[in-house]
């Protein structure tokens, strides 16, 4: 009886790699490009949220952009951050699927 529970409890522990590999492999597949971005609404968010969500915008460039909302009014389109001094297509093309209006 004794020689039966250790092999059992070998063939247990020998199998447990290989379960457990194949599990971890199920639950890692992620599709591509599943990671959530953080989105900010260019309308609404602060000089501060911008800067925190935005690739490659600083405060200075946020600060900009919040400036140029409040002398010309809400953005219409992503696009019209190129007329925000500083955002160029590189940082708009980066940050396309961050940008909400």
């Amino acid at each position: 009886m004794q020689w039966g529970k250790t092999a059992l409890l070998l063939a247990a522990l020998a199998a447990a790699p290989v379960s457990l590999m194949w599990t971890a492999g199920v639950f890692a597949a992620e599709p591509a490009g599943a990671e959530q971005q953080a989105t900010v609404n260019i309308n609404t968010a602060s000089a501060a949220e911008l800067a925190e969500t935005l690739v490659g915008v600083g405060p200075a460039k946020a600060q900009a952009i919040v400036a140029y909302r409040e002398a010309n009014g809400p953005f219409t389109d992503k696009s019209q951050l190129l007329e925000v001094k500083g955002i160029g297509d590189a940082i708009l093309e980066q940050n396309a699927a961050r940008i909400g209006l």
